[in-house]
């Protein structure tokens, strides 16, 4: 199975408000998704893809002629390619019932585990989402890394639990602020943020920092790594991109921690011009929702392989061998 077979399939079994798209672009949904839509007209979230597509990557083809290698070491373990799965949660409720968060879990986490990468997981209201990730990351070996939603302090040294049981690489929060939910939950400040790094016991990811100052407040914080992400446009509308906003983070802070990036990166050759403006690794989200709806395990696989050969092939024509080797000069923008 190809990624193009994979959408065909997916398209029969993924519900009424994802289109599955040829490339995941947020035109067609925009604010329609329950869950997964963009906030307000959809602005952020068509801006995330668009701002990509602008940068333009550098060909150089005078250089050693020899293998690429495309792996990355984080947080002690090593992986074939420096992208992961992004993390949904309420699968049945966003993307169609015919799969629910356990079986969603399970074949997304193991797929990515047993494919060179691994899947950030979701949470949510319902405490069976929790429940369901940890225990898909448990059965890798902890080739995973949960996601925290910023619930109360009790509530998630219960959810650390359950992190600590899975033997998770690392574990990631989320930090919106979050209206009407029950338990509550919302904004963090530094001094809380450090108290749950330390329940972390493991390297802490805080997911949502789009300035200097987020980053540098979550460096004091304690936190191994952040993700320069807008949540896809989900939770504010009129927002900068990602593309727009991870280089200078990533010269802010770079020094000193990870940093992940997400927001409408879709191909091979996106991951390659994130990691020429300073991120560490990518996470992409919405079209492991496609690959394990359209093709299970067979469907993760081939996505993987899609963006690997497309990374692959736009290092060499880059003249670069390493991901060391990409730097700023690897991608052209506008002046």
């Amino acid at each position: 199975m190809n990624y193009s077979e994979c959408i065909e399939n997916a398209r029969t079994r993924i519900g009424n408000y994802c289109k599955a798209c040829p490339e995941c672009n947020g035109r067609a949904c925009k604010n329609q998704m329950p869950g997964p839509g963009a906030k307000g007209v959809g602005d952020t979230a068509i801006r995330n893809y668009d701002k990509w597509k602008e940068i333009r990557v550098q060909m150089d083809t005078i250089a050693e002629n020899k293998p690429v290698d495309t792996s990355l070491e984080l947080f002690g373990k090593k992986f074939k390619y420096p992208f992961f799965a992004g993390p949904v949660g309420a699968v049945g409720l966003h993307y169609g019932d015919c799969l629910d968060d356990v079986a969603y879990n399970d074949i997304l986490v193991s797929s990515c585990a047993k494919y060179g990468i691994a899947a950030f997981t979701g949470d949510g209201v319902d405490s069976n989402v929790m429940v369901a990730a940890t225990k898909a990351i448990k059965k890798t070996d902890g080739i995973g890394i949960p996601t925290v939603k910023p619930w109360n302090l009790d509530v998630i040294a219960g959810k650390m639990e359950m992190v600590h049981e899975s033997k998770a690489l690392a574990v990631a929060m989320d930090i919106p602020f979050l209206k009407n939910m029950e338990p509550p939950a919302g904004s963090k400040t530094v001094e809380e943020l450090r108290q749950i790094a330390k329940m972390a016991g493991t390297p802490f990811i805080v997911k949502g920092v789009m300035t200097v100052k987020g980053a540098l407040k979550a460096k004091e914080a304690g936190a191994s790594a952040i993700v320069v992400s807008n949540h896809g446009g989900r939770v504010l509308d009129q927002c900068p991109a990602t593309a727009e906003v991870l280089e200078e983070i990533a010269l802010a802070v770079g020094d000193s921690m990870k940093i992940f990036v997400d927001g409408g990166i879709r191909s091979g050759v996106d991951v390659f011009k994130a990691l020429a403006l300073g991120a560490d690794a990518v996470i992409i989200a919405r079209p492991f929702v496609t690959a394990v709806y359209g093709g299970a395990e067979e469907g993760v696989k081939s996505y993987i392989e899609k963006l690997g050969t497309e990374l692959e092939d736009t290092m060499k024509m880059c003249g670069v061998t390493s991901l060391e080797e990409i730097d700023r000069d690897c991608v052209w923008t506008r002046s």
